[in-house]
């Protein structure tokens, strides 16, 4: 019996790269989902939009309706090791029920998270914002 995630991981430069590609349409090719709560404070990924974890299962279908027709959606948390997977499969899962016929959607978890990310952009601007370090040394 072999089991296939609803998602794939993509890298902190695999991000990087796709952020720094400013597409030059009004459409969004990708969204960024940050599901920190509390430890959210500090910096985040230019653009990401803030879903914490713990009102998650609250509010995913207004999110699979607003993220509808971006071809890609990224999710986080601060290690995605826990909340940033299972955000990204609760996602998957209620999108292919909510939008059985729609158009495919790729589905991503950013390896390592935030952590990992800020580790090797912090001090870029055109990939992070508000940081902090006093958060994260």
């Amino acid at each position: 019996m072999s089991f296939s995630l609803p998602y794939k991981y993509i890298t902190a430069e695999q991000l990087a790269d796709l952020i720094k590609s400013k597409p030059t349409s009004e459409l969004k090719e990708f969204a960024v989902v940050d599901v920190r709560d509390s430890d959210f404070v500090g910096g985040n990924i230019v653009s990401a939009i803030n879903c914490p974890s713990d009102t998650f299962h609250a509010n995913v279908d207004e999110l699979v309706k607003k993220l509808e027709s971006v071809p890609k959606v990224i999710f986080h948390c601060a290690l995605s090791q826990a909340r940033g997977p299972k955000a990204a499969r609760i996602y998957a899962e209620t999108r292919s029920h909510a939008l059985p016929s729609s158009s495919s959607q790729e589905v991503f978890v950013l390896r390592d998270g935030f952590s990992g990310f800020q580790s090797k952009f912090r001090h870029d601007p055109e990939l992070i914002e508000k940081f902090n370090k006093y958060y994260h040394d």
